[in-house]
């Protein structure tokens, strides 16, 4: 009995301490991300402007009713996720053949890994703004290097037209984030027992073989942690289709449309609505999704 009281005692003053050494994490989170949030969920029941955001008055739900009736927000819903489905499972593919490369040992590794991150660590508004001018139809290199290999006869409007903007989008971003991923499978290789690998090139297994039958198994829980998080992540993306896009709303995500409504229509609760609706399909996803997967890392070990 005493020995319970002692450990419970000290479980007790483990997670006061705990709690002590999070607590000012969580007052900073509190102040610069708890008051905006519910100040944006309070803003979304209301019909507030710019010009009569203290006098706005309650409305309760019409915001997300109109919002439900809005083939435009639909189609901002629709744009988000052919974005993440997309472009999350290209960048987990190419992301597995750079971590493959950059995990065998030759002259430059060093050199290699820093130069593969490079695009990942160019800020996405520099990248975005990059790559408009290299995709601009009229003095775009793009255009230029194609129509030079004669495999395009005129230049291609890759962000002005509505059939390749959103094309586009997904490659850049694959471009940009694909290094992110790349480094996370690395780290998750390099984790790996070291034995299987070289037991595998000791009896000359093709390197196919190896894939299928040794590394991707043991990678899964780690593919599938990147998955989500790179999900979660491009759901709300925002800077890269607001440069790309160039505004148009046909090719626009939730991220951009509700910056439109807040921002350029000054209605603050309707693009307050907006904004709430797509912090809930982020925790759908973050809730909902991840203990789903927790399951079958459970079930591979």
């Amino acid at each position: 009995m005493k020995r319970q009281s002692m450990k419970s005692k000290r479980q007790i003053k483990s997670s006061l301490s705990n709690w002590l050494f999070l607590a000012p994490c969580l007052f900073v989170l509190a102040v610069c991300a708890g008051w905006p949030l519910l100040r944006t969920v309070f803003f979304s029941f209301t019909d507030a402007t710019l010009e009569n955001l203290r006098e706005s008055n309650f409305i309760g739900i019409d915001n997300f009713i109109n919002l439900a009736r809005d083939q435009e927000w639909w189609q901002a819903v629709l744009n988000t996720f052919l974005i993440v489905a997309v472009s999350v499972p290209l960048e987990t593919v190419l992301g597995m053949i750079v971590a493959l490369i950059l995990h065998r040992n030759f002259r430059g590794r060093g050199w290699m890994r820093a130069i593969v991150l490079v695009p990942w660590v160019i800020p996405t508004i520099v990248s975005a703004r990059m790559w408009a001018w290299m995709l601009n139809d009229a003095y775009g290199i793009v255009n230029e290097l194609l129509l030079k290999a004669s495999l395009i006869n005129e230049p291609i409007p890759w962000i002005a037209s509505n059939s390749f903007s959103l094309i586009s989008i997904i490659l850049v971003d694959v471009w940009k984030t694909t290094p992110y991923m790349a480094l996370l499978l690395l780290a998750g290789m390099q984790s790996l027992p070291q034995d299987c690998f070289e037991a595998a090139e000791v009896d000359s297994i093709p390197l196919f073989q190896r894939l299928m039958k040794i590394i991707l198994p043991l990678l899964k829980p780690t593919i599938i942690v990147a998955m989500i998080f790179r999900a979660l992540d491009a759901v709300r993306i925002f800077d890269l289709v607001y440069v790309l896009s160039s505004g148009n709303s046909a090719n626009a995500t939730m991220s951009v449309y509700a910056r439109k409504h807040l921002v350029d229509y000054a209605d603050v609760g309707y693009g307050s609505a907006a904004a709430t609706m797509l912090m809930f399909f982020i925790v759908f996803l973050g809730v909902i999704y991840a203990p789903f997967n927790r399951k079958k890392l459970q079930n591979l070990d």
